[in-house]
């Protein structure tokens, strides 16, 4: 560390103090230069992909596709891992941090483009459930890694409803790491199939997309997507519930295991059509001379 010196000054462990300055003509100009260390990591969350999928039958899933990027002073040359454990070095490396989920949260995953990233672990507690991630690498200043995470949720803790009306109230965006800094964020909120009437409402300003339609197993029509989109910084302080009014008649929630029974019905009475006719082209010859018989 270093320090324009111009006096007087003082140091006192991390303070310096200059002045009282007197007799100084008006107008007058110094450079003051001061150069410090810092390795604490900077972590920053480039992008996150935050996908809701509710569903009627008690279940809400959540998945969250993340790259962190460490905006520190890069790292200069070339790395090696052996020497890195060796020499315990790094103190600006980023080797872990914790996400901190639901306290209902259950079957967590957590994984890359690779596959499955076993070194992470979870405890859960009182008011959350602590989820600490480790990347396969150490994260060095201009370093980024990709991740994804889910799990699920019980929909009774977040969805509330008076008849057909309902609303489901959420966090917008979770905890990721301390002292986050979000740059890009995407929200995409996939309701049941047959819902109308929605209405959004979010705690701070957001850019909504055009509702689009997404299919999964046993849909006809398609389920409605709300999208919403920001470039601007969040940070702990955005960690904020929104709320999503819509309308779904609950007759609606037969429909799949009403295609599922008629579906079973046609499969079977195509078997029971198939064995009972006869569909061969030559002539069964023992069974002619059964017929002559009689």
């Amino acid at each position: 560390e270093s320090y324009t010196k111009t006096k007087p000054v003082s140091l006192s462990d991390s303070t310096i103090t200059y002045g009282p300055y007197n007799n100084i003509a008006p107008f007058s100009v110094g450079e003051l230069v001061i150069h410090g260390e810092n390795n604490s990591p900077m972590l920053v969350v480039s992008r996150l992909e935050r996908v809701i999928e509710v569903s009627m039958w008690g279940n809400i899933a959540i998945e969250e596709t993340v790259d962190v990027v460490h905006k520190g002073a890069a790292l200069k040359g070339s790395f090696s891992r052996y020497e890195f454990q060796r020499e315990n070095s790094g103190v600006s490396s980023v080797k872990n941090f914790e996400t901190l989920l639901p306290a209902a949260a259950k079957d967590v995953y957590y994984r890359d483009d690779i596959g499955n990233i076993s070194t992470s672990h979870m405890k859960v507690m009182d008011d959350a459930v602590e989820l600490d991630l480790r990347p396969r690498f150490p994260l060095f200043g201009g370093w980024k890694t990709h991740y994804v995470t889910g799990y699920n949720v019980p929909s009774y803790e977040y969805i509330f409803y008076k008849g057909d009306q309902h609303v489901l109230n959420m966090r917008l965006i979770d905890h990721i790491f301390d002292d986050m800094l979000v740059e890009e964020v995407e929200v995409r909120i996939i309701l049941p199939e047959g819902v109308t009437d929605v209405e959004l409402s979010t705690p701070y300003s957001m850019t909504r997309g055009e509702d689009t339609l997404h299919y999964t197993y046993l849909d006809t029509t398609g389920r409605t997507v709300v999208s919403l989109y920001s470039n601007k910084l969040l940070t702990e302080s955005h960690i904020q519930d929104f709320q999503l009014g819509f309308s779904y008649p609950h007759r609606n929630m037969m429909m799949e295991p009403l295609i599922l029974v008629a579906a079973f019905f046609l499969l079977y009475l195509m078997a029971i059509i198939y064995v009972r006719l006869d569909f061969s082209i030559t002539l069964d010859e023992g069974a002619e001379a059964k017929m002559k018989v009689q």
